[in-house]
């Protein structure tokens, strides 16, 4: 039987027609749950100390006027996740869809994929990553505790601009690494493409830039998590846009195996891909709700969402059409340097201060046909 044959349902007004939707009333009136709806008996509540600057070596970490303050009940460093045992998030920024154009390095070597510590205990790589994190009996503690957190940085050079971010002689974010550019990759005919532009009766040359853009979705970022020490299991509750990616992260993270995390999302209050990949609060709950033998909550406020939460975009197009003396054909070649961030994510989508370079080239057959990334 087809599929058509099968159907039991159809549109009452036919297909292309608007279809009423059933869930608003509950969400308009109160009655949804969002991550920072989701509380849990004993809980307390986090607060993560960011850094002010886009590059800085950690020289100290004061903890002791925060723990002075009547309700604080720790105050975590990258030291103390390191201690632990705690893992990079691993991204995995590479794209492995056949269908999309494949990243290659133009001279053979291997991408250089940045680890992402969910507290670093060297370096600060963009203005708003977390270097603490202080845990108190209410929200209110945790945030005033935070401010007396007294972090001594070394600041580093650093560089805002794509193209700066590429050039040779730019500071290193990561010592690990040869250059800021962690892809550099052709696809398509660039010599056909240069032999069919020398050849060009007209040629038009346009550069662009789009600027960097975050997803400011309506509720921000929140999560609470639950060590279970009998089953040795993690409970982690936070909107996101796949549950069972942010468990293959946190358990990696954890160094724990995927079936000893679970991740609950509810109702997402938006997401425009900025919620897909994981994040380093996710990890951090679970792992301080494992060390205090209690459930601990954070939620970010708007402020550390335009700092911290993964970005895109902020990328410069350098485009050039070319035609035949009466247009009756054409091709198109671009060359597009684009920013992923300290910690190349999924999507490209990650936080300022790491620059990467795309570009993109045709080959003489139909237009756009290839792309150098």
């Amino acid at each position: 039987m087809s599929f058509l044959s099968s159907r039991t349902h159809s549109a009452r007004q036919g297909f292309g027609q608007p279809v009423l939707r059933k869930e608003d009333r509950r969400l308009v009136t109160g009655a949804g749950c969002y991550s920072d709806d989701v509380n849990l008996p004993g809980q307390a509540y986090a607060c993560l100390v960011r850094s002010p600057h886009a590059h800085a070596r950690i020289r100290h970490i004061d903890r002791a006027g925060a723990l002075a303050v009547s309700g604080v009940i720790a105050v975590l460093t990258g030291q103390d996740a390191d201690d632990d045992g705690l893992h990079p998030i691993p991204h995995r920024p590479v794209p492995s869809n056949p269908h999309e154009v494949p990243l290659r390095s133009r001279d053979g070597s291997a991408f250089f994929i940045a680890p992402h510590p969910p507290l670093p205990a060297d370096r600060a790589r963009f203005v708003g990553e977390a270097v603490a994190m202080v845990i108190a009996e209410t929200p209110a503690i945790a945030r005033d505790a935070a401010e007396r957190v007294a972090v001594s940085y070394d600041p580093l050079p650093s560089v805002i601009g794509t193209l700066d971010a590429a050039a040779s002689d730019a500071p290193l974010v990561w010592d690990e690494a040869t250059s800021n550019v962690c892809v550099d990759s052709i696809a398509g005919e660039a010599a056909a493409a240069d032999a069919v532009f020398a050849r060009a009766a007209h040629v038009v040359r346009l550069e662009t830039q789009v600027n960097r853009v975050t997803g400011v979705p309506m509720e921000p970022r929140a999560a609470v998590s639950a060590w279970d020490q009998a089953s040795g299991r993690y409970t982690v509750y936070a909107g996101s846009g796949g549950s069972w990616r942010i468990r293959s992260d946190v358990a990696a993270t954890l160094g724990v195996p995927e079936i000893a995390v679970r991740v609950v999302a509810r109702d997402v209050g938006g997401n425009y891909g900025t919620r897909n990949s994981c994040y380093p609060e996710y990890a951090l709950v679970a792992w301080a709700a494992r060390r205090l033998g209690r459930p601990v909550k954070w939620t970010g406020d708007r402020r550390e969402m335009l700092l911290s939460d993964y970005q895109s975009r902020d990328l410069v197009s350098e485009r050039s059409l070319r035609s035949t003396p009466r247009a009756t054909s054409s091709r198109c070649a671009a060359s597009t340097p684009a920013t992923s961030g300290p910690t190349p994510c999924r999507s490209s989508r990650s936080p300022r201060a790491w620059r990467c370079r795309r570009a993109c080239t045709t080959c003489p057959s139909p237009p756009c046909a290839g792309a150098r990334c």
